[in-house]
């Protein structure tokens, strides 16, 4: 069932995610404000939690007298953005130099080379934030040589993260804390419990679905939402994603597609990805528990694999 909507207040709305804005990026196309009030009515009336997606300008003020006739979060480029419930920034040493705060919740979007070059700065930067969200947006070109080296980083990252508990900092870094809190998957979820409104006026399944050029409609504000085959976005329609317990795994709906063309089956780069994190969150939980207890209740148990596709004959 429908529970959040996402609206795309522009063209240049900032990603948050693993795609990029094709075609659009810098091209201002701000929705109107009609199309804006009758997705707010409609995220009403459906009792929709409601996020905002800004573009890297300041909005005019009509349309933040809008926005703030309902409770929402606001997703915002964390250059120049002010307040925000989710700051997000492209680019290791971009984000370093950022003025930051403890404060709500930062995303870094990087691909591998930036990453792999520059995750020496997340050391500090975990030192000032309270949550940190690391998205990859080149997760479907890793080869095993990047596969070793992202193990690299994430052990890395996971000594940091030790040490600011171990100092009374619970600091969260969604690619290693959020599988040591997870009872299930907490996937991508678009299609099945999140929408997204776009400037046309349209819903997508996500953003990425808006900005790619083969992307299509699932509705619109006047007919509502047509999702066809909509039991394909749900968990129990994918077969091997059900059964996993890689929990923090985003299970990119638009980068399943894009692999696999099918958007309720992960690639092989993502799976890796996502159990090279898992196994390091279970070192993790490990390593904060050598020095005292630490959510004795949860345990992360060891595998003998990193792609759920290598033991399919077990499931």
């Amino acid at each position: 069932m429908i529970q959040y909507l996402i609206i795309l207040l522009d063209d240049a709305s900032v990603s948050f995610c693993h795609y990029k804005n094709d075609g659009r990026q810098g091209v201002r196309n701000l929705m109107s404000t009609e199309t804006l009030k009758a997705g707010i009515l409609y995220g009403m009336k459906e009792n929709l939690n409601i996020q905002f997606v800004y573009p890297d300008y300041e909005l005019p003020d009509e349309y933040k007298q809008i926005i703030d006739t309902i409770d929402h979060t606001d997703i915002k480029p964390l250059h120049g953005a002010g307040d925000a419930d989710v700051l997000v920034s492209d680019g290791c040493m971009a984000f370093a130099e950022s003025e930051l705060s403890g404060n709500g919740t930062y995303v870094l979007r990087t691909d591998r080379k930036d990453l792999f070059a520059n995750y020496g700065v997340l050391r500090d930067v975990l030192q000032k934030v309270q949550r940190l969200n690391v998205v990859l947006t080149d997760v479907e070109r890793f080869t095993e040589d990047d596969f070793a080296e992202y193990k690299k980083v994430l052990d890395d990252v996971a000594e940091c993260v030790c040490e600011c508990y171990i100092k009374g900092k619970p600091v969260q870094v969604n690619i290693l804390t959020d599988r040591m809190m997870l009872d299930n998957m907490n996937n991508c979820g678009a299609g099945d419990i999140s929408v997204t409104l776009a400037p046309d006026g349209r819903f997508y399944v996500c953003p990425a679905f808006y900005y790619a050029k083969d992307g299509s409609a699932v509705g619109d504000l006047e007919h509502g939402l047509d999702i066809k085959n909509s039991q394909l976005y749900k968990l129990d329609h994918a077969p091997l994603c059900r059964i996993c317990d890689a929990y923090q795994c985003r299970r990119c709906i638009w980068l399943n597609r894009k692999t696999t063309l099918e958007v309720n089956t992960p690639g092989h780069e993502q799976c890796v990805v996502a159990h090279l994190e898992r196994n390091a969150s279970r070192k993790l939980l490990a390593d904060i528990r050598r020095h005292g207890s630490f959510m004795p209740e949860r345990e992360i148990k060891e595998i003998t694999y990193l792609d759920p596709f290598e033991i399919k004959e077990q499931w």
